[in-house]
């Protein structure tokens, strides 16, 4: 493998994969932050767009103050499946027009776009999977994104180039219903 230099143009050369970060595991998001610090640390512009998440997360303060664009918040604090039809109808409208925004500031100098939680969004009906596709068929071609939530399609699969899997062994929830708590799951 040639040597990359590291000068902001050169960098940016090297862009343009679809990463997935899938799974029933803990560590998607905490992935994608971790990326996002990463790509901060070499001067790439970073935009994180958070699905289906009120925009409390521990880790959104900090990326901010690194110089992370967030989207993220003003999501019913109910699970889908709780949501009534009109809540369902706001939050899908939500998640459309933020998805729609993180494209439109996709084309405007970002390098590296996290759509987080964003398989969450399709799956409950939040989000059209067709314009996630189109979207990833017609990016910027030099335009890192990451995907991450659980069960992604075949078709999402086929266009990542990367699709790492975080799988749960063990957990809290499951051996003695501990929810998540302040400072390491939220």
């Amino acid at each position: 493998m040639a040597k990359q230099e590291n000068s902001i143009e050169k960098i940016r050369e090297w862009l343009g994969l679809v990463h997935i970060y899938c799974g029933d595991g803990k560590g998607k998001t905490t992935a994608s932050a971790g990326l996002a610090v990463r790509a901060r640390g070499h001067g790439l512009n970073v935009l994180l767009t958070q699905f289906l998440k009120s925009g409390t997360s521990g880790e959104l303060e900090p990326l901010r103050s690194l110089g992370v664009e967030v989207i993220s918040g003003s999501y019913s604090q109910k699970f889908v499946f709780m949501m009534n039809a009109e809540e369902k109808a706001a939050t899908r409208h939500r998640c459309e027009t933020q998805f729609r925004e993180a494209i439109a500031r996709s084309r405007e100098g970002i390098d590296l776009l996290i759509l987080d939680e964003v398989m969450g969004a399709i799956a409950t009906g939040m989000l059209d999977e067709q314009e996630v596709i189109d979207f990833l068929e017609s990016k910027p071609p030099n335009l890192e994104v990451v995907l991450t939530g659980r069960d992604p399609s075949e078709t999402l699969i086929d266009l990542a180039d990367y699709v790492s899997e975080v799988v749960m062994r063990k957990h809290p929830y499951e051996t003695s219903g501990l929810t998540g708590r302040i400072g390491i799951e939220r």
